[in-house]
């Protein structure tokens, strides 16, 4: 089978197979992946995303560090093509998507069967394989740690990236007034299209300022949840929207600089600071991680969700999906899609 197999640490937007390249040279000759116990699937990757963890992942700047060689990627969805005996569930030929820690940048991969999710009929598998990260980061920051309201507002940084278009989506399930920030019209246009109540373009106007106007015009007092996988000088100055007892919600550092939120402003503000490491769920609670999959594919199959899918490459293309995602060129997810098994079933 094909896989993109990271042999060193390095830039992955290098060509696989170059010398500098951390990637090893796309063939076809790696071996597929057997099945590890009773209650395993195998299932054939049709689409898996790239997200900005696995980025940082390749060059060894991540906190979980795979050891040497290992296949990168997280989320997915697919086919399932074998089954343990002791499976119940599934049968070859179900539609499935899932997460792992890593291994999805492969045509095949063996998880558990308790891992796997079922496809909504009327779903696509690139769709779906874009779905557990990127969304299920923010349904459990916004509706379980933050408890978004009707009628609050929500403050969305880096918004037309993976996690932020997914913020805002949410957001607007959850009935919250939406202001959403990002860089380039294409992007504040698209942000609009899907609920946005005020769109502010960071590279040419002060964020804060705009964000006074729309609140005063409204009659809105401040921020209640400040949605926030940047990081940086916009961390610090979003702080100044934030009413009393609002929800902050950390959920990456895109700039490259951790801010520094002070403790007794915090205090005095009764502001609550979420940190918000989604994979870890899995481990500590993962019935309210599948409680929160669940209820995503749900809202998915009802169209209340949509997967914008900006770019999307086969495997060998791999370098230039990591430097779609290093240039801030995507308007939502990149994705790595493997066949052509990938089309809507209605």
């Amino acid at each position: 089978m094909e896989a993109l197999v990271v042999r060193r640490l390095g830039d992955p937007t290098l060509p696989p197979g170059g010398d500098d390249s951390p990637f090893e040279a796309i063939s076809g000759d790696q071996p597929v992946p057997e099945l590890s116990s009773p209650t395993s699937v195998r299932v054939r990757v049709a689409a898996t995303s790239l997200n900005f963890a696995t980025f940082l992942q390749v060059q060894g700047k991540y906190q979980e560090r795979p050891p040497l060689p290992f296949v990168p990627g997280s989320d997915y969805a697919g086919v399932v093509d074998a089954v343990g005996p002791g499976v119940r569930k599934f049968r070859p030929g179900d539609w499935v998507c899932s997460l792992a820690s890593v291994g999805s940048f492969a045509e095949f991969i063996v998880t558990e069967e308790k891992g796997l999710f079922v496809v909504p009929d009327g779903c696509d598998l690139v769709a779906a394989g874009a779905l557990p990260v990127a969304f299920g980061t923010s349904h459990l920051a916004l509706v379980h740690r933050a408890q978004l309201k009707f009628g609050q507002v929500l403050l969305v940084l880096g918004a037309a990236g993976g996690v932020g278009v997914s913020a805002v989506q949410i957001g607007k399930v959850c009935g919250a007034i939406v202001i959403a920030v990002a860089r380039g019209v294409e992007k504040l246009h698209y942000l609009k299209s899907i609920g946005a109540d005020h769109v502010i373009d960071s590279s040419k106007e002060n964020v804060i300022e705009s964000a006074k106007s729309f609140l005063k015009a409204r009659g809105l007092k401040g921020v209640d949840v400040l949605y926030d996988p940047v990081g940086g000088k916009l961390t610090q100055d979003s702080l100044k929207l934030l009413n009393w007892g609002a929800h902050i919600l950390l959920i990456g550092f895109a700039s490259g600089d951790v801010p520094v939120i002070r403790a007794n402003v915090a205090l005095v503000k009764n502001w609550t600071i979420h940190g918000l490491y989604w994979g870890s769920y899995l481990i500590h609670r993962p019935a309210v991680l599948i409680d929160s999959l669940n209820e995503l594919l749900s809202w998915l199959s009802k169209g209340l969700i949509t997967a914008k899918i900006s770019h999307t490459y086969r495997l060998p293309e791999a370098h230039l999906a990591f430097a779609a995602l290093r240039d801030r060129k995507a308007v939502g997810k990149v994705m790595l899609v493997m066949g052509s098994s990938a089309k809507s079933r209605l």
